[in-house]
């Protein structure tokens, strides 16, 4: 296949003419072709996400309604807790929860956002996984839900410390809702649905539109000065200061909640002890990670120098022989705090805040420690 071949078979959103339009660097991305920067550039752009308000789109996210045949959300809730491990049921009408699938053996096959909109469940999943989680739905929950996939949606994130000021222009109802309220909302006449929530750290919203309507709603959302367009690459570097995963880079199918530093995502009614307790996928591994420990632990990184590690770099308890101990699954510079971060999995026993280690980059092991996360503190309005 030749590059023009590939780049012809690449998926567009419903933004794609305007990110042309407003000089965006097109790449290929999970199937798609989005904009990895502006003329701006990744870094004027991750710090305007940081100080005013930063707008992307993420469109290319799968979004899914799950609809109980019964009429009663709370039988779609205890169907869609038989594939993971988050206590669903609890979900109140207009909140949002984060979740993962699991597998048998108690890996992540996904992470997604489930809320309640009192009648359904509408999920948010990731763009390479949409197609295998709509399947993995229908496979094991068409007994009592309706599976409703809605790809004539697009979906947008405003981000940053202005986002609520920009929204309000535009959505009466923005001001009063707090981090991961969720449900239908008019913005600009539009008939969307809106969470307070995001992958950057920061206060910010997703607004999920009609496809039709979503180039309007953007263009009315940039004629805001406070609001700039941000591609990828930015997205990238402020989800990794926050200490956010990403889904087959930090998280995958060999990995736990655990592992991953996730605990806090299952609540007590679906752990050991709980009135709930198991009934997911690979249950008995997860709790017993829970009970006993995992062996391993995905953990913050900071280097001493400012030389960037990047993801795939061995970790080494030591500066001189022995056999990688981890490996970086993130890493870059960090912008907002204008030094290096990373993250990636050590031995539990060496993921105790300030462990010195080593990265192994172009064969020369550079000094490290184990640092908390995030690195930027979050600014979710509680």
């Amino acid at each position: 296949m030749s590059v023009r071949d590939d780049k012809d078979s690449l998926k567009r959103t419903p933004l794609y003419d305007l990110h042309l339009s407003l000089g965006g660097k097109m790449v290929p991305f999970a199937g798609y072709d989005m904009p990895v920067q502006y003329p701006a550039g990744v870094l004027k752009e991750h710090l305007h996400t940081r100080n005013s308000a930063g707008l992307f789109d993420v469109s290319h996210m799968g979004q899914i309604a799950l609809r109980p045949k019964s009429g009663k959300v709370e039988d779609a809730a205890r169907a869609l807790e038989r594939l993971v491990p988050q206590d669903i049921v609890a979900i109140a009408p207009g909140r949002q929860r984060y979740a993962q699938f699991t597998n048998a053996d108690g890996g992540i096959l996904d992470d997604l956002m489930v809320a309640n909109f009192g009648d359904h469940l509408f999920l948010v999943v990731n763009a390479a996984c949409k197609a295998e989680d709509e399947a993995h739905l229908r496979a094991h929950l068409s007994d009592t839900c309706v599976v409703d996939s809605l790809a004539d949606r697009a979906l947008i994130a405003l981000q940053g410390p202005k986002a609520e000021s920009a929204l309000t222009k535009s959505c009466a109802a923005a001001p009063a809702m707090k981090f991961m309220d969720a449900g239908p909302h008019i913005v600009a006449g539009l008939a969307c649905f809106v969470s307070r929530s995001g992958y950057t750290g920061e206060d910010g919203f997703e607004i999920s539109v009609p496809a039709a309507d979503a180039g309007h709603l953007t263009k009315t959302l940039l004629e805001n000065p406070d609001v700039m367009p941000i591609g990828l690459g930015a997205r990238d570097s402020l989800r990794l200061e926050a200490g956010l995963c990403l889904y087959g880079h930090d998280i995958d199918t060999a990995t736990t909640p655990v592992e991953a530093a996730l605990e806090w995502s299952v609540q007590k009614s679906r752990r050991s002890g709980g009135a709930r307790a198991g009934g997911f996928p690979g249950a008995e591994k997860i709790l017993a990670h829970f009970d006993h420990g995992a062996s391993r632990r995905r953990v913050g990184l900071r280097t001493e120098g400012r030389a960037p590690v990047r993801e795939g770099a061995l970790l080494f308890a030591g500066s001189e022989g022995g056999e990688p101990i981890g490996r970086v699954t993130s890493g870059g510079f960090g912008p907002s705090l204008n030094a290096p971060v990373a993250m990636g999995y050590v031995p539990t026993r060496l993921s105790a805040l300030d462990t010195k280690l080593f990265a192994e980059v172009r064969g020369q092991r550079l000094p490290l420690a184990v640092a908390a996360m995030p690195f930027v503190k979050n600014t979710y309005k509680r």
